[in-house]
């Protein structure tokens, strides 16, 4: 294996060669390249094998990539003032059979036989990109394409690669919080719970209307889960969906291709994994599902009394206009489930704090109106839970069924293995059952015949096992 542990020759020649070199002459020392702003060339590993020369022609058309020289004297080279940078560049790291071509933002972050892979969706666009994860005690170190002739064939863009730095931000919410004599205090599930129930309730009894916006980062089952909990306590709540960025154009590569043409790679400016899930889950149980703007005018009339808003965006989604229509004002009562701290917190009475969708299990619709699930890749952050999970806590909130567990904060050792320090995280035991997003599919086709989609067409991730030839059993 090469020192980074992914080189395919030195497997190859571990197998099926020599154990010694044949070479006699005087070995060609190359430089060590800066080739652009995610990749490293060490030119001394490379067999010129010109594969990523070929990818920059063929599939992103930038052409960055040339052979200079000849004999051997060739290598692998940038034209001059012309760094390796376009929206699928670091696509050729995947693509180099020796690790000429290394990641620098992976480069010493760990050895790759600790890494764990789990196969996912692409959480930051809204392009569905098959992956990755690959992690290790609860850490998220790289991204990489998983394989689906279908979607993305076998490559994803940069943004989704190095995109998910988001999920170990220093400003993740970690804990609830309430609000107590006007002023927000962090405090345990129970109470907040308590507290969001009775708020909840209240703005109902008194005649009011109940909002619900759902974010587009979240899963369908979590939309279905939320929509459920307001629909008990308000029938006539008013459902939202989140605001759904966009960065830029839509980009086609290579560019001119026609974006029907097999060879075609479409880079998405909308920057939200599921807006037609949620609208398709929301609009299944509670009919018209107003666009972000409609429902912040809506929020602004006299007749809402509660706002139960989700955040989940891996960027600061507090905008002067979002903090107008979700705010504490007339006696109106604000629950806020969110990832990160913003703004928004000292808005609201009480805060929950959710998790990324690499935290987690669920399906997203992607722009190509394509519904696939996704299996959970590493432990919710200490004291934090799924948004699907928060919301079945409410739901027996609201019942005032007893508990399953208390709801104590326990210890417990994630992803220990031999020659590695164990790490440990805190988890906070659910209130009721544990949402299962299988389960939750199942319920939402059984319940609402415009989702029976979930039960039959959701696509799960193909995972081929591995397969090794020959080998040699040996008795311990």
């Amino acid at each position: 294996m090469r020192p980074g542990g992914e080189c395919l020759l030195q497997d190859y020649s571990y197998q099926y060669g020599r154990g010694e070199s044949r070479f006699e002459e005087t070995k060609v020392k190359n430089p060590k390249k800066d080739v652009g702003p995610h990749v490293l060339l060490y030119s001394d590993r490379c067999i010129m094998c010109t594969r990523c020369v070929r990818f920059t022609r063929e599939v992103s058309g930038t052409a960055e990539l040339y052979v200079d020289g000849r004999g051997n004297k060739n290598e692998i080279d940038v034209f001059p003032g012309v760094a390796l940078d376009n929206p699928l560049a670091s696509n050729v790291i995947d693509l180099c059979p020796v690790g000429a071509l290394l990641d620098k933002d992976f480069l010493f972050a760990q050895r790759v036989w600790f890494l764990k892979q789990t196969p996912s969706i692409d959480g930051i666009t809204a392009s569905g990109d098959n992956i990755w994860i690959e992690h290790n005690q609860g850490n998220v170190y790289r991204v990489k394409p998983r394989t689906n002739a279908a979607i993305n064939k076998w490559w994803i863009s940069d943004e989704v690669r190095y995109g998910w730095k988001h999920i170990h931000a220093d400003n993740r919410l970690r804990s609830p919080m309430r609000r107590q004599h006007g002023a927000l205090i962090e405090d345990d599930y129970k109470r907040a719970y308590e507290d969001a129930i009775a708020g909840l309730k209240k703005a109902a009894a008194a005649g009011k209307r109940l909002a619900l916006l759902v974010s587009p980062n979240l899963t369908c089952e979590e939309a279905y889960a939320l929509g459920t909990l307001v629909k008990l306590i308000d029938p006539q709540a008013i459902f939202g969906l989140g605001p759904v960025p966009f960065e830029g154009r839509d980009q086609v590569f290579p560019p001119g291709t026609p974006e029907d043409s097999p060879k075609a790679f479409k880079v998405y400016a909308e920057k939200a994994p599921n807006a037609r899930g949620v609208q398709r889950v929301l609009g299944a149980i509670g009919g018209m599902v107003l666009d972000a703007q409609a429902f912040f005018a809506r929020t602004r009339e006299q007749d809402i009394g509660a706002i139960v808003a989700t955040g989940n965006y891996r960027a600061d989604w507090a905008t002067p206009e979002v903090l107008a229509a979700i705010q504490r004002s007339a006696g109106r009562f604000v629950v806020l489930i969110d990832t990160h701290g913003t703004a928004l917190v000292d808005h609201a009475d009480v805060v929950i704090p959710g998790a990324s969708w690499a935290e987690k299990a669920g399906t997203f619709e992607s722009a190509r109106r394509t519904l696939q699930s996704f299996e959970q890749a590493i432990p919710v952050i200490e004291l934090a839970k799924t948004e699907g999970q928060i919301a079945l806590d409410l739901i027996a909130e609201f019942h005032g069924t007893p508990g399953m567990a208390e709801h104590r904060a326990s210890v417990v050792i994630v992803d220990e293995q031999p020659g590695q320090v164990p790490a440990a995280v805190e988890v906070v035991a659910p209130r009721t059952r544990l949402f299962n997003a299988a389960d939750i599919r199942a319920e939402m086709a059984e319940r609402y015949p415009g989702l029976g989609a979930f039960a039959t067409d959701v696509q799960a991730p193909v995972v081929e096992p591995g397969h090794v030839e020959r080998v040699e059993m040996v008795e311990l």
